[in-house]
């Protein structure tokens, strides 16, 4: 927040007349929801009345990615914003409950509130996204790796990863591999929706996808094309090693949720 509020300061009169912040929705919570607020106060002080709500990408795209975002208003002389006498006013599904609560808490803060419209949320299509890879691609894991992957699902996700093997139909779902209670654990996601996009290092975090059906199980990693398209990229120019892809991508902002943001 310090090299935002430094930039700003330095831009003095030309300081633009919209300012838009994105952070991870644990940015509400941090430090008893003081970091949040001190984030928001300083905004004040630099001349931005403030308005916030949360949007998750899978409402645009085929991946689970819940955001909170601020809008910073330069102020217009003797504006003024009164806090409603109840926090429900603001409660909708892009200001759940926490949010709602912390600006009703808040009456200080130079609020804008803005009336956002209703979002029609797309149908979840992992496998609209998805490259067509043959059954002998090099991409496809070998067996032994496959067989460590299922090893490491609890018997919940590991029942439903044998229920879509056993399909008459190939399903797809997604992977991620997470330590629960000191171990590697391998969980399942199988509702037309990918897991939130991270930034790997040295080969970790990737996300993993499944293919199972016809008695058979295909298992790679999803691949730079791919994740563009989570990110409502499909496009993007990708012209870098793997690796640094997934990391961009991972730290990146979803372009339809911005879009969504800019038009409203």
């Amino acid at each position: 927040m310090y090299k935002r509020q430094k930039l700003l300061e330095d831009l003095g009169s030309r300081k633009p007349s919209l300012v838009l912040l994105e952070n991870v929705t644990g940015f509400l919570t941090s430090n008893g929801g003081k970091d949040f607020h001190a984030a928001l106060t300083e905004l004040n002080r630099l001349g931005y009345s403030v308005d916030t709500f949360i949007l998750d990408a899978a409402w645009f795209v085929a991946q689970s990615r819940q955001r909170l975002f601020v809008v910073g208003t330069l102020k217009e002389p003797d504006s003024d914003f009164a806090v409603e006498e109840t926090p429900g006013f603001y409660e909708d599904d892009l200001r759940p409950s926490a949010l709602a609560a912390f600006i009703f808490a808040h009456p200080e803060i130079e609020w804008n509130i803005r009336r956002l419209p209703a979002i029609s949320r797309r149908p979840s299509g992992l496998d609209e996204i998805l490259d067509d890879a043959p059954s002998d691609s090099p991409e496809w894991w070998a067996a032994e790796r496959v067989d460590y992957l299922l090893n490491q699902m609890s018997p919940r996700h590991r029942a439903i990863a044998d229920e879509m093997i056993a399909g008459k139909s190939y399903r797809y779902g997604t992977v991620f591999r997470r330590v629960r209670n000191g171990r590697s654990m391998a969980e399942l996601r199988t509702d037309g929706i990918a897991g939130c996009l991270r930034t790997p290092r040295g080969g970790s975090g990737r996300q993993i996808l499944f293919k199972g059906g016809r008695h058979k199980c295909f298992v790679r990693l999803l691949n730079g094309r791919e994740c563009a398209r989570l990110m409502g990229a499909p496009n993007f120019v990708l012209n870098v090693p793997l690796n640094q892809a997934l990391f961009g991508f991972g730290d990146a902002v979803c372009v339809p949720v911005i879009e969504w943001i800019a038009l409203n």
